[in-house]
């Protein structure tokens, strides 16, 4: 009835399906064992017991899928009976009739993943369902989809025939906002547990509903909203075509470090893992001053002379982030209720240090990045900068933004002025 062409492909077809159907069955087995032996005691109280239907849906479902792997005909295995037979046999496709078949296929992947989904949600923490964005990952996982869309493909078109936005007042104005949200995180950090109980060792999470717990919750959801607020950073990138600022490094680390911390903040508001989020506030809170004082023009230039040292003290933090996280590993006990949280802090902590020593190798050793020359004081007092003038007796130029040449003034105190042609800074 069908070609020999036909049923390769439908044996190809086949083939993904039960690869990815036997991986979902895989992780199914390992979330369920390790859930089961890990939500319980998470809570310690009866709150958030509405939200246990779908784990019990989930073993209903699991119970009736194994009577059915009992009772079916092994001779004609079918896509319900993957666990014995199928899985090991992506070495035959004997038992597939045809199309109902890969429906029947399809319908089962989507209802496992639904299952991981829902057995996925069960452990969260109930404290913060009341937190915008906090009751499921897909409003979130839209932002960020949206904002990967616009970076990489929307913003680009829409500016490619325009000129660059200037936005400083804009800039200014975000920039030293997130220094004052960045200073009211790492203060409540501080007071929730880091500069008060906690021992800066094994700190589990407090699953109370104490004021200081909570007070936690609070500002670890805080923390991963910046992440969110932190995505304007590539957005004025976009506007003001400021395209060799948008690498691969910022867009990965601005897309993954909101999608992971919403997992994180989800399962374990505070305790040791939240460390890191703390570190993290606290290099913003320079790496913002200094976003700030750039966006202010050419009169701030001379205060920041100490660019390349930011890159160190990013480097600094991941260091510290990934010490912090190993010394569990070398704990005899440690009452910390989501090790896997630390694992991936310290995954995330030493990727970040390689692609951002990287940065540092490029930027600074190979002199890619490496500052203009500054400004050299010549014996009349005149300060001279190579991306322009700037007179100390009087006279200053002030320029516009980089790539091309656009009209630029020179004010004089006399109050005379010309216009002519400048390199933009």
């Amino acid at each position: 009835m069908f070609s020999v062409k036909q049923n390769n492909k439908r044996n190809q077809r086949l083939t993904a399906f039960l690869s990815v159907h036997c991986l979902s069955r895989l992780i199914t087995s390992i979330l369920g064992d390790h859930l089961a032996a890990v939500t319980p005691p998470f809570r310690g109280s009866t709150r958030g017991l509405g939200r246990v239907g779908s784990g019990r849906r989930f073993k209903r479902k699991k119970e009736e899928e194994e009577e059915a792997e009992q009772t079916s005909d092994t001779s004609r295995p079918t896509l319900t009976s993957l666990p014995s037979t199928a899985c090991r046999g992506l070495l035959s496709h004997t038992w597939f009739d045809g199309p109902p078949n890969m429906l029947q296929g399809i319908r089962e992947i989507g209802s496992h993943a639904m299952d991981i989904y829902d057995y996925l949600l069960v452990g969260t923490d109930p404290r913060l369902k009341e937190y915008p964005l906090m009751q499921s990952p897909v409003p979130m996982s839209v932002i960020l989809l949206c904002y990967l869309f616009f970076v990489l493909y929307l913003g680009p078109r829409i500016m490619a025939n325009r000129k660059p936005f200037q936005l400083k007042e804009g800039m200014i104005v975000y920039n030293f906002l997130l220094v004052a949200l960045s200073i009211f995180i790492v203060y409540e950090f501080l007071m929730s547990g880091w500069a008060t109980t906690y021992t800066w060792r094994c700190d589990a999470v407090d699953t109370s509903d104490s004021p200081q717990a909570l007070r936690m919750v609070r500002v670890a959801w805080l923390f991963w909203f910046s992440k969110i607020i932190e995505l304007m950073d590539t957005i004025f990138f976009v506007l003001r075509k400021k395209h060799a600022q948008i690498t691969f490094l910022h867009i990965f680390h601005h897309s993954f470090m909101p999608w992971t911390w919403w997992w994180g903040v989800a399962y374990a508001p505070g305790g040791m893992g939240s460390f890191h989020a703390m570190v993290n506030s606290s290099v913003h809170v320079i790496m913002y001053f200094y976003y700030g004082l750039a966006a202010a023009g050419p009169r701030f230039q001379k205060f920041l002379w100490w660019k390349k040292y930011m890159t160190a003290i990013q480097l600094t933090q991941f260091v510290l982030v990934s010490l912090h996280a190993t010394q569990y590993y070398f704990m005899d006990s440690c009452d910390y209720q989501f090790p896997m949280i630390l694992h991936l802090i310290w995954m995330y902590g030493t990727f970040f240090f390689v692609l951002f020593s990287n940065f540092w190798v490029q930027a600074y050793v190979k002199g890619k990045r490496l500052p203009k020359q500054g400004p050299q004081q010549c014996p009349n007092g005149t300060a001279v900068y190579t991306n322009g003038k700037h007179h100390e007796n009087g006279n200053d130029i002030t320029h516009g933004t980089t790539n091309g040449t656009s009209k630029g003034s020179a004010r004089h105190e006399n109050g005379s002025s010309h216009t002519g042609k400048m390199k933009k800074a």
